[in-house]
């Protein structure tokens, strides 16, 4: 399943009730069935039950970002035995695969790139209670003990798996200590009218890992959502240069781990 707006989808009685006679407008769905949902200023995020999605995880990280940086206000959470929800208040800007910044890609990118720099200049590593380093992400692969190759990206797929997990098992030396967003592809950035980030969004894998754990997933969302070109853009609006050995690894970590 890919990541998107997910068309007509059922709304769960849950958030129904949360909506409590309110227009209700499915927004979008994650990789893993997880479904959001627009109710007038607030959001709400939909875990089925059996997803995986642990929204309890997301509620603590973004009680404790919301001191650094501008992120959704957290209003509620909860669970049934269907599923369980997480509200918050609507952030003022557009998701950055909104059709505005995909008809404006160089200016998406260039945000992109700026915006991931600053959360990782802002979030302190020292006071950051969450961990999403390369050595816990590599032992839950191992503790799942399944791997799905259909899954992955093209660049993975039909090659041996007991390769893939050997590179796994030796990660690249850690270039930069920050505190990762955990999911820095495109859609998890707010922008502007003036093509500024304006928010950040779904924080669940937030934790402290190698700086190159966000900008390889990160560069690499510009090819799904904008097509071929844009990740030089990217890389210099951070302010670094690709490193291709550690690219190459945290986007191999991702498709297996996540």
């Amino acid at each position: 399943m890919i990541a998107g707006p997910p068309g007509s989808v059922a709304v769960p009685d849950p958030v129904r009730a949360l909506a409590d006679g309110a227009p209700v407008r499915p927004v979008w769905r994650n990789e893993l069935g997880g479904l959001t949902f627009s109710i007038g200023d607030r959001y709400v995020k939909w875990a089925p039950a059996g997803s995986g999605l642990d929204l309890g995880r997301e509620a603590v990280r973004l009680r404790w970002a919301a001191a650094h940086l501008p992120v959704p206000e957290l209003l509620g959470s909860g669970s049934a035995q269907s599923g369980s929800w997480l509200v918050t208040r609507a952030i003022a800007g557009r998701n950055a695969v909104d059709p505005r910044w995909q008809a404006e890609p160089e200016i998406a990118a260039r945000a992109l790139g700026s915006g991931l720099r600053a959360l990782h200049e802002a979030l302190p590593v020292a006071d950051c209670p969450f961990s999403w380093s390369a050595e816990d992400r590599i032992a839950a692969v191992f503790e799942r003990g399944r791997l799905d190759p259909g899954e992955w990206h093209a660049e993975h797929t039909g090659q041996p798996v007991r390769r893939l997990l050997d590179r796994l098992a030796d990660p690249p030396p850690v270039d930069r200590l920050v505190v990762c967003h955990g999911d820095a592809c495109a859609p998890n950035t707010l922008l502007d009218s003036a093509g500024q980030v304006a928010g950040y969004v779904d924080l669940g894998s937030l934790g402290v890992a190698d700086r190159w754990a966000d900008l390889a997933v990160g560069s690499w969302s510009l090819e799904w959502n904008y097509g071929a070109g844009y990740q030089p853009l990217y890389f210099q609006a951070y302010g670094s240069e690709p490193d291709p050995d550690r690219i190459s690894y945290y986007r191999l970590l991702w498709d297996l781990a996540e």
